[in-house]
């Protein structure tokens, strides 16, 4: 997909929802910085696998989280103003990217 729909959400996020994804995508970085620092210390193969597995879940549920939003506002808006299959198509073909 090239071209999304809109270049910004529908309904913009409150301070608090954007604080809080930007929480967690720091706690993610320093655990990013965290393996790279395990790599450079030469650590035990399986500690570095469980700290990438950590990390793949946290991405996982901040997208969730974002997804779930999307959903609730952009995507619920759009139907009630009759662009909910484009919307609709637009969001089937980023979760295929995301499910993989």
């Amino acid at each position: 997909m090239d071209k999304f729909l809109h270049e910004e959400p529908i309904v913009p996020r409150t301070n608090e929802e954007k604080q809080a994804v930007i929480n967690r995508l720091k706690r993610i970085e320093g655990q990013v910085r965290g393996i790279q620092r395990m790599v450079e210390e030469d650590r035990y193969c399986i500690e570095i696998l469980v700290q990438i597995s950590a990390i793949n879940a946290a991405l996982k549920k901040v997208g969730y989280s974002i997804t779930e939003r999307h959903m609730k506002h952009c995507v619920h808006r759009a139907i009630n103003d009759g662009e909910g299959e484009n919307v609709i198509d637009e969001l089937l073909e980023i979760m295929k990217h995301f499910s993989k």
